[in-house]
């Protein structure tokens, strides 16, 4: 049977027009959106079966574009959404979240200093425990310098299920710099409800494709997670290398990954992580226990 790639993140978006403004935040990875149609074809190109959708930040707190495209494609794609933790009316949606066609569950983006009080600060501290007695997974970019707070939520909420994306690494760092302070990451893996996504990561390194200066550290990761705790990603919109050669980077060049683990690691764990269920002919060897 042929592997089942499952991409742990990809953005799509819309134009901004006036009818849909984007607000002033920053500019988007590229200048012509990817639509869900023509992420089809790039997936189908590379090998990828499906693609956890991401809202991008420079759309706002908007969820319709990758809805559409998830209940367009119920098979293909499913949405970890946006959601301003500041907004009065946040907190009574949590319970009805995954009620939502195509939602699987949160994602959140605290690496920028803008945003980094909503933790720092304690302002997103109502979500954790709404999250937990809902069941709504959530992803989140959490930097090194505050990953104690998320090993805090961790601790106190043992049923939440927490995945740290792009391995904790922050956006124009590289290299050694970039994993200065990697024991942070490592250290969260002995909590059981705490996942992390191999995403994004040629972003992070001077080296040329296959990237032999990340293996280290993915070898890390690997032992410290294991390969339930793993997924692999890409965050389409901004790798330096194509998408095939994002694929293959994981299926063959990785001497220490194959067999069941590869199949884990590249989309089987995930989908049991977010509880997003394969097609109906392979539903009960890979639904959540």
């Amino acid at each position: 049977m042929p592997l089942s790639i499952v991409d742990a993140q990809v953005h799509i978006w819309a134009e901004s027009t006036p009818e849909r403004p984007w607000p002033a935040r920053h500019a988007p990875h590229r200048p012509v959106p990817i639509t869900a149609e023509s992420l089809l074809a790039d997936m189908a190109e590379a090998g990828v079966q499906r693609a956890v959708l991401v809202p991008p930040s420079w759309e706002g707190e908007r969820n319709d574009v990758c809805l559409a495209a998830a209940q367009a494609y119920p098979d293909r794609f499913a949405v970890m959404g946006r959601l301003d933790p500041e907004h009065p009316d946040s907190p009574s949606c949590i319970a009805h979240w995954r009620e939502q066609p195509g939602m699987l569950g949160l994602r959140f983006t605290f690496h920028r200093p803008s945003l980094q009080p909503l933790l720092t600060e304690g302002k997103a501290d109502w979500l954790w425990p709404l999250a937990e007695r809902a069941g709504v997974p959530i992803m989140m970019t959490c930097p090194f310098s505050i990953m104690h707070i998320a090993e805090r939520i961790a601790a106190k909420h043992p049923g939440l299920r927490l995945v740290i994306d792009h391995l904790g690494l922050l956006p124009g760092t590289r290299d050694a710099e970039a994993f200065a302070g990697f024991s942070h990451l490592l250290a969260l893996a002995r909590f059981p409800n705490v996942a992390v996504k191999a995403s994004a990561l040629p972003c992070y390194t001077d080296d040329v494709w296959p990237y032999r200066a990340l293996h280290g550290y993915l070898r890390q990761a690997f032992d410290a997670f294991g390969p339930q705790r793993l997924f692999w990603g890409t965050d389409l919109s901004r790798l330096p290398c194509s998408y095939a050669q994002a694929v293959r980077m994981f299926t063959e060049q990785l001497d220490w990954l194959d067999g069941a683990d590869r199949e884990a690691v590249m989309g089987h764990s995930l989908m049991q992580w977010l509880g997003w269920p394969a097609t109906t002919a392979t539903a009960s060897a890979t639904s959540p226990a």
